[in-house]
């Protein structure tokens, strides 16, 4: 055989061993990236986010919180399933992203030189800022310049808040009274709640937390910026691009749109107040005008109707088109989901016989839940608690109950304790807590005043 047509053979194998070692890479390539296009063909979004109030929570046992709504939104757009993993805190959510666990963060991540190098910020470039909290119509006038801080008394907790009072305090030369709270059980958002009734002058927070605060206390004045402006957005890993682009993309065309406006209104607009009104008739002997129906189905559950009423009256002030900021409706305040599953018809849910007929389905699905707790009378503050917060939220708090040495069989002093301590990081993330943050203080006074309420009811209604 000739040199020359040995040569050719040779190159075409060469050849061959080019494009075949391309194509190996080119495939290669292929496999290890997680994009758009590779997330379009699973058929699911996987967003990670943390548990807080402006985050993701979930209530009466379904999901909720505004980046969960608009992580919800964007998957929808992208005909894709959301799938949410919760982190316990942001470094943790930025290890969950890089290992390949999630798709995306869904949280106000902070933009920083030192993440800016691993990570695509992406969506919507949100600006955060620390505002003083304080009573808008107390007996002092709301401050409004940060040099009248001088001489007052700021209560918060360790961290960013308390550093940045430290450096105001500095740059104004001294005379800022800071006091740290450093007691676990004690949360920013408890602060707040103290600043609202009176119980402390000043708290600060991040203005989100402040504007979502202020649906709960119209009382407050969260006008006084006393730091910096931080940007933060939803972020991505460096090799996901057009997930990054797309979601860019979605929240600059959305903004404006109804479900992104509801979904702002819902958390930071809408008051989460509902109003009440005395007694209808005591010289009648009336509570409300659905007397006889909660006379006729408190039977069913061997409760006395005036605690039926009671938990109307805390639900809905007896209002039968009441809509809750949560989206639960009608008189006895049922979310669509469990009104459904009670077998109120479609367009029922406001009917007050259905709405009250449900209820009484549901209270008592829910006191077989809790046969574990022999005294019924006991028993009854665990339902009224779960009623209001979801079975979750008080299983969890029973868990941490009995972890820390209290009676989990107990709601007052024991139990009730530790659904207060769900909105603190120290304890909803607790291994022992399956269901993460929550508003504790709403239950804990739900189930106190409703209490409270019977008992006067008893006396003035026969």
């Amino acid at each position: 055989m000739s040199a020359k047509t040995l040569i050719l053979p040779l190159f075409l194998i060469l050849l061959c061993c080019v494009f075949g070692c391309r194509n190996k890479h080119h495939t290669e390539k292929n496999e290890t990236a997680h994009d758009l296009p590779q997330i379009k063909d699973s058929g699911e979004l996987v967003v990670l986010t943390l548990y807080s109030s402006t985050s993701y929570f979930i209530y009466r046992g379904q999901e909720m919180g505004f980046q969960y709504e608009l992580s919800e939104q964007f998957a929808k757009s992208l005909g894709l399933k959301l799938r949410i993993e919760v982190a316990r805190n942001v470094r943790e959510l930025i290890q969950k992203l890089q290992s390949g666990e999630g798709d995306m963060i869904a949280y106000n991540l902070p933009i920083t030189k030192e993440w800016k190098d691993s990570l695509l910020y992406c969506g919507e470039d949100i600006i955060t800022h620390q505002v003083i909290v304080q009573q808008g119509n107390g007996k002092r006038k709301p401050l409004k310049d940060v040099t009248e801080l001088i001489g007052k008394d700021i209560y918060v907790k360790p961290g960013k808040y308390y550093d940045r009072l430290v450096n105001l305090n500095n740059e104004l030369g001294g005379g800022i009274h800071i006091h740290k709270i450093t007691g676990d059980s004690v949360t920013a958002e408890d602060l707040i709640t103290q600043v609202a009734q009176g119980k402390i002058p000043y708290t600060v927070a991040d203005n989100d937390l402040a504007k979502l605060n202020k649906t709960y206390y119209p009382n407050l004045n969260i006008d006084l910026s006393i730091s910096f402006d931080q940007r933060s957005s939803w972020a991505v890993r460096k090799d996901s691009p057009e997930l990054a682009a797309a979601a860019t993309n979605w929240h600059k065309e959305n903004m404006t749109s109804p479900a992104y406006t509801a979904s702002m209104k819902r958390y930071f607009e809408n008051s989460k107040m509902m109003p009440h009104s005395p007694i209808l008739s005591l010289k009648e002997g009336k509570i409300s005008h659905y007397d006889d129906l909660f006379k006729k189905y408190a039977q069913e559950i061997g409760w006395d109707w005036r605690m039926l009423a009671s938990l109307a009256y805390t639900e809905s002030n007896f209002d039968t088109t009441a809509v809750s900021w949560a989206g639960a409706k009608g008189l006895m305040q049922l979310m669509p989901a469990t009104a459904r599953a009670m077998g109120v018809p479609a367009g029922k849910e406001q009917n007050p016989e259905e709405s009250i007929k449900a209820a009484v389905k549901y209270i008592a699905a829910t006191d077989r839940s809790f046969n574990m707790i022999p005294d019924k009378q006991e028993r009854l503050n665990f339902i009224l608690a779960s009623y209001n917060a979801g079975l979750g939220h008080i299983y969890d708090a029973m868990a941490l109950a009995k972890k820390y040495g209290k009676n989990n069989l107990v709601w007052k002093d024991n139990v009730e304790n530790f659904i207060l301590l769900k909105s603190n990081e120290e304890y909803f993330t607790d291994p022992v807590c399956k269901n993460g943050y929550f508003r504790g203080i709403e239950t804990f006074n739900f189930v106190r005043d409703i209490q409270s309420r019977f008992e006067s009811y008893k006396k003035k209604i026969k």
